[in-house]
């Protein structure tokens, strides 16, 4: 599962190929949620509130480039890095 982006201990991955809706997936130590695209809520899992809303804000500020991955993941093409938070 490659790893598009990591900020303030938190890990974002993206599957190829994975179920719709378009997701993402944000580990913080032992806990995983994922996280749907167009809408910033989580579909399954848990984070902790803190690291949840630094998660959220990570998703709108990069909405057009996670839909793009999650577009290139279904083709089986090559995913890109994102800009973490800062």
């Amino acid at each position: 599962m490659p790893k598009i982006s990591e900020f303030f201990g938190i890990r974002i991955f993206m599957y190829w190929n994975d179920h719709n809706p378009p997701h993402f997936h944000a580990e913080y130590n032992d806990l995983k949620a994922l996280i749907s695209i167009q809408d910033g809520v989580v579909i399954e899992g848990m984070l902790p509130n803190r690291q949840l809303k630094l998660v959220l804000a990570w998703c709108e500020i990069h909405k057009s480039e996670l839909m793009e991955n999650w577009l290139i993941a279904e083709q089986h093409g090559e995913i890109h890095k994102i800009k973490p938070l800062q």
